[in-house]
């Protein structure tokens, strides 16, 4: 029997979840990822195949590393900028990882930034 690493079960949850998980023009995908240090996170139209928006704690004008804090900060910025393209209500898209932590702290700030989900 094959070893199964964290990452692959991660990539199992989240193909599961991509199959009820699909983003329009009208309400585009918010998809994140977490890496160790970092928090990244991109709205996508999947009809298009395009991405609208995006924002990343590795940006120098993103306040915050990859922590509840950065996360927050990014969730807001991606906000801000999805508004800009005219995006008001999106689904999210929690990569496979828990909705616990980070990943939350980054939909409430999407959530504060005016985001809709």
């Amino acid at each position: 029997m094959a070893t199964t690493t964290r990452s692959e079960m991660r990539q199992v949850r989240h193909k599961r979840l991509r199959k009820r998980v699909q983003g329009s023009s009208e309400r585009p995908r918010l998809s994140v990822y977490r890496s160790l240090k970092h928090i990244s996170a991109q709205i996508i139209d999947d009809s298009k195949g395009m991405t609208i928006a995006a924002a990343s704690s590795h940006e120098k004008d993103i306040a915050g590393t990859g922590n509840r804090d950065g996360a927050k900060a990014v969730g807001q910025a991606l906000a801000k900028r999805a508004k800009e393209q005219g995006v008001k209500s999106v689904v999210f898209d929690r990569g496979g990882f828990k909705y616990h932590g980070r990943i939350a702290a980054l939909a409430d700030g999407a959530r504060e930034g005016g985001l809709e989900f």
